[in-house]
């Protein structure tokens, strides 16, 4: 798509001129072109082309009227619309029947995304989707998955719930790795890997913003999409095809195949305040966003089981936490311990050193890296842990796409391998759904763990109960 075609408007209740939107853009807009073009110029191109419509979000006759003004850009030239809907989800379906019945194309297709979350639990996920279905059909809908992809008719519309996560580049790059080096498939299976753990961390808390996150937690957040949307694209059978429907056919069939997780596979934690260096980091509660007697859990660790040929008996474990020690998002992949290992005497008793691991750090730094053993120089038989390091930002020095430029112009393009469809959504719903609800009705209480620590102890607990440690809290983690 050409800039010359595309236009941009801003839709809100809030009045402002073309102008003021165009200064709030402004502010963090940066310029990724050519050192030789003129970048000053390529942003005031695109600058003025973007546009301001205010308006009720349940209003038709306001949508109308952005309608209008939508067509006075387009000049009676064929054009696509896309809708971008970054609102609270209790005016989802208002907004959708507004675009969907008065600000659609009548010339070529029209999509809507919308941010997550999609429902708390499956019957109001469920719930969501019928309300919306009396507006979009099924193949209309765009749903947060793993890479779209479709030719859309010039009547067609798309719903979008979008999964930012699954835009970063390393995510992109976990099939490639997997299905284009003959190295890894042979070793994908539960006869090599011990187990995978999946790990999200943030290094700061709800700081003030903890309205929105207190109604959902850290599972539903974190969990329950982003890092399980990772597991499966990590765990699935090699698919027919790279179209859409071929992947998240061996998404869902991975989603149908796992056990549905139980409360005594969760660990469940809440930051507390903590002073350090003379600076006091203040606790959830201490947020006046957050009810004094919150207990949503702002951490949670999980262990899932896959009942399938491939994957039997391999835990899968989550983690998830805000203010933490770091900030970090990364797959790691802990293999088998060497069988009969002739230099078992060099490692001592403690084996996991010994364990050969593969990492895939998303952030920061996107990076993999294979710990591997190897023999330090010298006249000694004395072992190492070492890593084989693949750093993004040393071996392709330019600069990253950030997920949302990858995600947006997949939506442009009809590339759907990034959105769950229907069943997708239902599947993992399924696993979650249970246990949230036996969450919330016995009111547990999450363990309480200092901001800026390394979490609950509870969570190392659940690794050890499945043989598990984890490994960024390895003291020669990268």
């Amino acid at each position: 798509m050409k800039i010359g075609s595309l236009r941009v408007f801003g839709y809100a209740r809030t009045k402002m001129t073309d102008e003021e939107l165009r200064n709030m853009i402004s502010r963090t807009l940066t310029c990724r072109v050519d050192k030789r073009e003129d970048c000053e110029q390529k942003m005031n191109n695109f600058l003025g082309r973007c546009f301001y419509q205010a308006g009720q979000y349940s209003s038709e006759e306001h949508f109308a009227e952005l309608d209008t003004k939508l067509k006075e850009k387009e000049g009676g030239k064929s054009s696509n619309r896309l809708f971008y809907l970054s609102i609270p989800p209790n005016i989802f379906v208002d907004v959708v029947r507004c675009a969907s019945l008065r600000a659609s194309s009548a010339t070529g297709w029209t999509r809507v995304i919308v941010e997550k979350p999609f429902g708390r639990d499956s019957e109001s996920s469920a719930e969501l989707t019928k309300c919306l279905k009396q507006y979009l059909t099924e193949e209309q809908i765009f749903r947060v998955r793993q890479y779209l992809e479709g030719q859309v008719t010039s009547k067609e519309s798309a719903f979008a719930p979008i999964d930012h996560y699954l835009g970063k580049e390393l995510v992109e790059n976990l099939s490639v790795l997997r299905f284009s080096n003959r190295v890894f498939e042979p070793l994908w299976s539960r006869d090599y890997i011990r187990n995978v753990q999946l790990i999200f961390s943030e290094d700061f808390g709800t700081e003030g913003r903890g309205g929105y996150f207190d109604n959902y937690g850290i599972i539903r957040d974190i969990m329950q999409n982003h890092l399980l949307q990772i597991l499966t694209l990590f765990a699935m059978e090699t698919p027919v095809s790279l179209d859409a429907e071929d992947i998240r056919n061996e998404k869902v069939k991975v989603l149908r195949s796992m056990k549905t997780l139980q409360l005594e596979d969760v660990t469940l934690g809440q930051y507390k305040g903590f002073s350090k260096g003379g600076k006091l980091y203040p606790g959830y509660t201490d947020d006046p966003t957050v009810p004094k007697d919150s207990i949503t859990p702002t951490f949670a660790a999980a262990a899932l089981f896959i009942n399938n040929a491939r994957w039997d008996g391999v835990p899968f474990l989550m983690k998830a936490g805000k203010a933490l020690h770091t900030k970090r998002a990364e797959i790691r992949v802990q293999f088998r311990h060497v069988p009969g290992n002739l230099y078992k005497r060099n490692f001592g008793t403690d084996l996991d050193k010994a364990t050969n691991e593969l990492v895939l750090r998303v952030q920061p730094d996107e990076a993999i890296y294979l710990k591997i053993n190897n023999k330090v120089p010298g006249l000694g038989m004395r072992l190492d842990r070492s890593d084989l390091n693949l750093l993004y930002k040393a071996r392709y020095p330019r600069e990253i796409p950030d997920a949302y430029e990858r995600l947006l112009l997949d939506a442009i393009e009809g590339e759907r391998r990034l959105f769950i469809r229907s069943d997708e959504l239902d599947a993992a719903w399924a696993l979650f759904s249970p246990m949230l609800k036996e969450l919330e009705e016995k009111r547990i209480v999450p363990e309480l763990y200092p901001y800026g620590s390394r979490g609950p102890v509870g969570a190392h607990y659940l690794a050890a109960k499945h043989d598990v440690r984890w490994g960024d809290l390895s003291g020669d983690d990268s």
